[in-house]
C-alpha cells in the first residue's frame, strides 16, 4: 500500500513544531501520524498544517465508545479524509461494526484498523486488568474479531505480527509503533522492535516517533532510518 513503510509520529502540542517537523522528516518517510495530544490542541487547522507535507496521514485517536458515538466520529472525521483511521477493538463488535459501515458511507478509501494491546502494555499489566491468557493470545482474540467485523487492519507491536498474519491473513494491514532504530532507548514501551526485524516479520507500516523528532537534526534521522529500510528490501 506504501512504497516507504515509515510513518512519522507527530506528537506534540505545538502546531509550527508539528509543521516544521512534517517538512523535515517529509521527504524520507512515506507518511505522518498524528496523536491525540496534537489533534485536541489543534483540530482540524493542525490536521492541515501536518498534511500540508503531502503525506497521508494516520489519525490515531483511538476511537471508543458506544457503537452510535464511535460512528458519529468517524463520519465527523471523514472530510479530513485521513488515510487511517484507528478504533479500540476492545470495544467490541457492535462498536467495530458500526465504525466500519461509517467508514466505508465516507468513500473517501480510508483504511480503519483496531487497536489491540498498546505497546506500553505487557502481561503482568492485562493480569492486573483481568485478562487470561497471554498478550499473544489476546492480540490473536482481538484481531480475529477486527478482522470478521471488517476491519482492514490491526495497530499490534512487533512481537505479534507473525501471530496475526497467520490469523487474519496476508491482506490485513499491519501497523507497527514501538519501533526504535539500533542505539534508540525504547523509553516507554515495553514491546519494541528495529525497523529491519519488524519488516523481516512482515510489517506493512512502521510507526517511528521520537528517534526522528527528538533528533537533533530529525531530517538526518528520517533519511537514516530509510537507508536502513532500503538496505533490507534489496
Amino acid at each position: 500500500m506504501f512504497k516507504n513503510p515509515v510513518f512519522c509520529a507527530i506528537d506534540t502540542p505545538e502546531i509550527e513544531t508539528a509543521r516544521t517537523l512534517a517538512a523535515l522528516a517529509g521527504p524520507h518517510v512515506g507518511g505522518m501520524k498524528i496523536g491525540m495530544e496534537f489533534f485536541y490542541a489543534h483540530g482540524r487547522a493542525g490536521y492541515e498544517a501536518v498534511a500540508a507535507a503531502g503525506k497521508p496521514v494516520f489519525l490515531d485517536l483511538k476511537l471508543h465508545d458506544i457503537p452510535n458515538t464511535v460512528a458519529s466520529a468517524v463520519r465527523a472525521l471523514g472530510p479530513l479524509a485521513p488515510a487511517i483511521l484507528n478504533v479500540h477493538a476492545s470495544g467490541g463488535r457492535a462498536m467495530m461494526r458500526a465504525a466500519t459501515e461509517a467508514a466505508k458511507n465516507i468513500g473517501t478509501g480510508m483504511k480503519l484498523i483496531g487497536v489491540s494491546v498498546l505497546t506500553s502494555l505487557d502481561g503482568t499489566d492485562l493480569e492486573e486488568l483481568g485478562v487470561k491468557g497471554s498478550v499473544c493470545d489476546h492480540v490473536r482474540r482481538l484481531g480475529a474479531l477486527a478482522r470478521d467485523c471488517g476491519l482492514d487492519g490491526m495497530v499490534c507491536s512487533a512481537h505479534e505480527i507473525e501471530i496475526l498474519r497467520a490469523e487474519c491473513g496476508p491482506e490485513f494491514l499491519l501497523v507497527v509503533p514501538g519501533i526504535r532504530p539500533a542505539g534508540a532507548a525504547a523509553q516507554d514501551q515495553k514491546r519494541v522492535m528495529s525497523p529491519a526485524q519488524a519488516l523481516e516479520c512482515g510489517a506493512d507500516i512502521l510507526v517511528i516517533g521520537r528517534p526522528i523528532t527528538k533528533a537533533a537534526d530529525p531530517a538526518k534521522a528520517a533519511m537514516m532510518i530509510a537507508r536502513e529500510i532500503e538496505a533490507v528490501r534489496r
